[in-house]
């Protein structure tokens, strides 16, 4: 790309309507006091617009589009809190048929939008994609050229700069030795570096300040990176383990590769009798034995051997025994398990007895686990009770035809085929909870129900988080470039002596005040006048 060569020599990047080094407008401009954003250097998005790459660059470069996409994706996650998500969906609870069953029209919209599982949808993931993609392009197009004309900025400025910055003052004078070095000492009293050249003076202070925004940009990346990290398997788990007494089951999460078995639940309640004063209150309010005082789950935490072949029982080796309380957490690896929820009195098996339908003699009973139900039972001497189809939750559909809403045994049903020396084709019967459906009015068995076996659920909740340190860097990073940006500023001065004239300006990024201040310490006594706000003599002469 061709160059520009400003009058003082300095060659510039196309784009740059500042020289980098002496200041002078390289291109015409209609205000009276000059755009210093950036300092007037060039910006590729502003340079180059030919090619595809390009035109992305450009598209990505632009604030409105960083900001756009930050309010769409504020709205998404807004919009993503109106209903549940599907993790605090009840555990017996199916995400297609819950949100249309429960919220109707909108539920369905909301599930096929996949606003179910906001922060897991394809959408939202490429969403916060292309924010880091506006937040890096966004920075690297004005840091870049920032630096550079930073980094160059000469000393002796031209005149036309000098005059068309905001705080600006001309005097007829010379500036003699004696308050040359007057100014220069109150100027490093003040903590500015001070440079000179041909008795013209540039000092500057909080030249870091500058970076503030963009080191935001860096901790907003750094956040990013830890946001999308949380999708990388292996990385980030946060599911939900129900596990009943004496069960062993894989942990979520961990891949098969860690087993936990549930010894026993325990739940302690608080006894007015027992406990001290302060807890009488609130035992009379809620009732007797109705406040938890502690509720636990002591387990066995094992491990996989080795990787089984598809059908075989795990191979697993004792880790240790733990106890699991609300907010003391079983820790293993980099995994925790908490205790969030129980249930007591769940459904384990039912037994059904097979009897005569007439007589009511008894052939010997089945027990039937509502879990993990057997399709077959001998109950020797030839009789047979074979489960021809089981449903968990047993409900009529719309058509009519039982089905069932979870595979939880909430309201279990079974559909037997009794086989027996005298009935070797066999009869069926519709058994559910207090209701029994006979195949046919001619059946001479039936299974009845005899009793129930419960026993009580923990609720677990499994999590790993190996992208919080991320999460913790960006937030500081974030931070201290709030910090930076928020407490300093850049300011600037310009001194320059030429034909019994000193010329005076100064600029700053933020608190015009506090440069004003500035300059009236460092020009106190020594006769040369203190810049005016020439922003403000333009709105006079406007309303004028």
């Amino acid at each position: 790309m061709t160059k520009i060569k400003c009058d003082c020599g300095h060659v510039n990047p196309l784009g740059t309507f500042l020289c980098e080094s002496c200041g002078k407008p390289l291109q015409k401009q209609d205000e009276k006091l000059l755009d210093m954003r950036y300092d007037g250097s060039a910006r590729r998005s502003q340079t180059y617009q030919k090619t595809i790459i390009d035109k992305i660059w450009n598209f990505f470069s632009s604030v409105k589009v960083g900001v756009w996409l930050i309010i769409i994706t504020l709205s998404a996650s807004a919009f993503g809190t109106i209903l549940p998500q599907e993790m605090y969906l009840p555990p017996d609870a199916q995400a297609d048929t819950y949100y249309q069953k429960q919220y109707g029209l909108i539920g369905q919209v909301y599930y096929i939008l996949g606003f179910h599982n906001l922060y897991g949808s394809w959408w939202f993931i490429i969403l916060i994609a292309l924010l880091g993609v506006s937040l890096v392009i966004c920075s690297l197009d004005r840091v870049v050229p920032l630096h550079r004309a930073l980094k160059n900025q000469g000393i002796t400025r031209n005149s036309s700069f000098m005059k068309r910055q905001r705080l600006y003052s001309l005097t007829e004078t010379e500036l003699s030795e004696e308050k040359r070095i007057q100014i220069i000492e109150t100027l490093k009293k003040r903590r500015y570096q001070v440079k000179e050249e041909n008795k013209n003076l540039f000092a500057e202070k909080g030249r870091f300040s500058r970076w503030g925004p963009y080191v935001n940009h860096i901790g907003l990346i750094v956040f990013l990176i830890g946001v999308m990290l949380r999708y990388v398997p292996g990385m980030y788990v946060d599911e939900t383990l129900w596990i009943r007494e004496g069960e062993t089951v894989p942990i979520p999460g961990t891949e098969g590769h860690y087993y936990l078995k549930n010894d026993r639940f325990i739940k302690e309640m608080y006894n007015s009798k027992q406990e001290k004063e302060v807890f009488s209150d609130a035992i009379t309010k809620a009732g007797e034995g109705m406040v938890a005082k502690n509720y636990q789950t002591d387990v066995a935490l094992y491990e996989r051997k080795n990787k089984n072949l598809p059908g075989e029982s795990p191979k697993l080796k004792k880790l240790r025994n733990g106890t699991i309380k609300v907010n003391e957490p079983l820790k293993f690896s980099s995994y925790s398990l908490y205790q969030t929820t129980y249930k007591e009195g769940e459904l384990d098996k039912m037994v059904f007895k097979l009897i005569v339908k007439d007589t009511g003699k008894s052939f010997g009973s089945v027990s039937i686990d509502l879990l993990e139900p057997k399709s077959n039972y001998d109950l020797g001497n030839g009789y047979k009770v074979h489960l021809a189809s089981y449903l968990p939750d047993f409900y009529f559909n719309k058509d009519g035809e039982p089905s069932t809403k979870t595979k939880n045994p909430n309201n279990p049903a079974f559909v037997f085929q009794i086989i027996t020396p005298d009935k070797p084709n066999g009869e069926k019967s519709f058994v559910a909870i207090q209701e029994t459906i006979e195949g046919s009015a001619n059946n001479k068995y039936k299974m009845k129900f005899d009793h129930v076996e419960t026993k009580n659920i923990s609720g677990l909740t499994v999590r790993k988080d190996l992208t919080l340190w991320v999460l913790m860097i960006g937030g500081v990073i974030f931070m201290i470039g709030v910090i930076q940006g928020m407490y300093w500023q850049h300011r600037r001065i310009w001194l320059r002596s030429e034909d019994d004239q000193v010329l005076v300006a100064g600029h700053t990024n933020k608190n015009w005040y506090g440069l004003k201040k500035d300059l009236q310490k460092v020009l106190m006594d020594t006769g040369i006048s203190e810049p005016t706000d020439q922003k403000e003599l333009l709105k006079e002469n406007r309303s004028a």
